[in-house]
């Protein structure tokens, strides 16, 4: 599709491939040694997320063969662009569709990413997906799971942390400056006035505008999409503002779990996404030990608060 018409997905190489090995033959031997390797990377289990995005493709160009509103994933590396062949090598080995491109050669490519009209990003370089994030483009660092997980392959599912990654994080900083009680008495008082956007409001959407073009086709119960609002908040005391803010926007979720606190990995152990996204380290370290394939957003006031702890 035209970049302007597609949903671009930008990930990087070691977010896609383990490159592990490859990175200790680079560091320890240099580049030459590094560009003679194997044909192909060894695969890594992010690459079930760009499996079940390639399903959500072929089912729309089924139903829409004219139309290029559909994903499109772009390579995104600061590898030298000699060592592309290997790349290509191992796109190709693993029957994926990526057709773009972007080799830096040691330069940070998250400048590139406006260019490419992305609209997420995941990185392994927790500090390049910040300098994304300064910049305005929804991203997360990728954390393998800690053990195998069968997803899958005929629904994309997408699991959202609530505060700080699909809206702002105005509720949180009352909760960690002032406490729960002035919080939940924030969230009462605040229930009809919208929470303002976070970072990853816009990839909701973008999921939302594909999902509605399989309900226009009768597809509903069959939608290889599904959404997820996995939350620490209560349901009875701080849902409500959630819920209306959601609706505010237009946007549906599919389901809606309130956890009120308790811890967020069995629930996901139980959904099985192919990624889910949160704000707080130690949801995703909990989301990793239970098989789930966890996106850290490095944005709001628990970032400041994990930092000095």
């Amino acid at each position: 599709p035209k970049p302007q018409n597609a949903i671009t997905v930008a990930v990087s190489s070691r977010a896609l491939f383990n490159l592990v090995e490859e990175q200790r033959i680079y560091e320890e031997h240099g580049l030459e040694k590094y560009k003679g390797g194997t044909l192909h990377l060894s695969v890594d289990v992010h690459i079930f997320n760009l499996q079940a995005l390639e399903h959500v493709n072929a089912r729309l160009l089924e139903l829409y063969p004219d139309d290029e509103e559909r994903f499109d994933i772009v390579l995104m590396t600061n590898n030298h662009a000699q060592v592309g062949v290997r790349l290509i090598n191992s796109i190709n080995h693993y029957g994926l569709t990526i057709e773009r491109f972007c080799m830096t050669g040691g330069e940070s490519p998250i400048g590139y990413l406006t260019a490419y009209l992305t609209n997420l990003y995941l990185s392994a370089d927790s500090d390049k997906v910040q300098e994304a994030i300064e910049a305005g483009i929804a991203s997360a660092t990728m954390f393998t799971a800690s053990k195998d997980v069968t997803y899958s392959d005929t629904q994309l599912r997408v699991a959202f942390d609530g505060d700080a990654v699909i809206f702002s994080d105005e509720s949180e900083q009352i909760f960690k400056e002032q406490g729960l009680d002035r919080f939940f008495e924030h969230e009462q008082l605040n229930e009809n006035k919208p929470l303002a956007q976070g970072p990853l409001k816009g990839f909701l959407e973008d999921l939302g505008k594909l999902q509605k073009k399989f309900y226009a086709k009768n597809e509903r119960l069959n939608c290889p999409i599904r959404t997820y609002l996995v939350t620490a908040r209560s349901a009875a005391s701080s849902g409500a503002r959630v819920l209306k803010t959601l609706r505010s926007w237009g946007l549906e979720i599919d389901e809606a779990l309130f956890l009120a606190g308790a811890p967020k990995g069995p629930v996901l152990a139980k959904i099985r996404p192919h990624i889910f996204f949160d704000d707080q380290m130690f949801h995703i370290e909990g989301a990793q030990k239970l098989g789930t394939i966890a996106a850290h957003v490095p944005y709001g006031i628990g970032q400041k608060h994990s930092k000095s702890t």
